[in-house]
């Protein structure tokens, strides 16, 4: 026989407890008694109706979360599980949330799981997403039957008829209405619009539990284009208001968010008309500016400005050396003059023409002395008006 240490029982009961899946998720309708909250922020108290009781921990975790803490004697409902503290061998009940019992076991559901989606980060104001400012495709989620896409439809007639609405009709009300929204919302999904409007009309806050449930609340948050809920009258708040990107206290409200009016979308078009028109004359008078400053530029540096002193250089050294040539001509015919004076002058006819004569052998050998010629040899005596052939009769030194 195998004898267990105390210790080792309370840890076989501790994990024999906290492994059954039965005591993980319960709520319990009780009384609250003995309820302390220690200086650690932790808060010890029990559980009891009128056969029975059990302690029971909030710590301080869940404590904090709380608008309100129980006070002794009041009847709540809590939800935890089941615990065992090994120390005393005692069973204990580990609370995570604690309401009042009159707000009856649905109400605490809900914020249960509203706190459980907040904690996934589906309510973060950081995933608000800005609405278009034009949408060219509008969904609209909810019933045909409903008033309310009446009025809808009426008010995109009346200040946004440019815009394509979508219709993805899906039921409102009653248990089959959570899976009719969830495929609605997903078909809109596929259509390419730029905009989804989920609603429907007022009505009592169970008529609006579809649009508290979860898978719901996932479908929403999972939209690929901004979404707007309009569920309900204005004070009517649902689980997927909070997920949305934008909740409208009714469903016409939701339509006059989506849908910009076309006044003023008439307006706006005027004033950048009149913004366009500004900025494209200033933009002429610039490039005209511009087209001024350029022109001028060029007519500086315009190649004429560069040719026309040089032609006027080149005029006035062809008129320059025309004059010098002239003067050079001029010298030159009178040094001409001079030289065919002087060779007048030298010239052997000018000579003969002073009655001298030119004697040449007969060889052409022109005679300058008398030792050249022998007594009877012939000559020829060149006169300025003829030749004479005459004998030597007498040559004498």
């Amino acid at each position: 026989m195998r004898a267990f240490s105390v210790s080792d029982l309370n840890s076989a009961l501790r994990a024999h407890l906290e492994n059954e899946g039965l005591f993980f998720d319960l709520w319990l309708l009780a009384e609250v008694v003995e309820f302390r909250r220690y200086p650690s922020g932790h808060c010890y108290f029990s559980l009891k109706d009128e056969q029975a009781s059990i302690r029971a921990v909030l710590w301080r975790s869940a404590a904090d979360r709380l608008a309100r803490l129980p006070a002794n004697g009041e009847a709540v409902l809590a939800h935890g599980r089941v615990g065992f503290y090994e120390a005393r061998g005692e069973v204990q009940f580990i609370v995570d949330q604690i309401v009042p019992a009159g707000e009856g076991l649905l109400s605490a559901q809900l914020e249960q799981l509203r706190a459980r989606l907040d904690a996934e980060g589906l309510f973060d104001e950081r995933r608000k997403r800005p609405l278009p400012a034009l949408p060219r495709r509008i969904g609209i989620v909810t019933s045909l039957q409903a008033a309310a896409l009446q009025d809808m439809l009426t008010i995109f007639r009346r200040r946004y008829p440019l815009a394509e609405i979508v219709l993805s009709p899906c039921l409102v009300q009653g248990e089959l209405a959570p899976a009719s929204i969830v495929a609605a919302l997903r078909r809109i999904y596929a259509e390419s619009v730029d905009l989804v409007i989920l609603a429907r009309g007022g009505g009592a806050s169970e008529d609006l539990a579809a649009f508290n449930d979860e898978q719901v609340v996932r479908a929403v948050a999972a939209s690929p284009v901004p979404i707007i809920t309009g569920v309900g009258h204005e004070t009517d708040t649902t689980l997927v208001d909070a997920a949305a990107d934008l909740r409208a206290p009714t469903p016409s409200a939701a339509a006059e968010l989506a849908a910009p009016p076309v006044a003023d979308l008439r307006q706006r078009v005027v004033e950048l008309r009149q913004r366009a028109t500004s900025a494209m004359l200033a933009r002429f008078d610039e490039q005209r500016r511009a087209v001024a400053q350029h022109t001028a530029l060029l007519h500086r540096n315009h190649p004429r400005h560069l040719i026309e002193p040089a032609r006027q250089t080149v005029d006035d050294l062809l008129r320059r050396a025309g004059r010098a040539f002239a003067q050079w001509l001029t010298l030159e015919q009178t040094r001409l003059h001079g030289l065919q004076a002087r060779l007048q002058t030298l010239s052997p006819q000018a000579t003969l023409a002073r009655g001298y004569a030119i004697a040449q052998r007969t060889d052409g050998q022109v005679v300058t002395s008398s030792a050249q010629v022998q007594a009877g040899e012939q000559l020829h005596l060149t006169l300025r008006d003829g030749t004479l052939i005459v004998a030597v009769e007498n040559a004498n030194e």
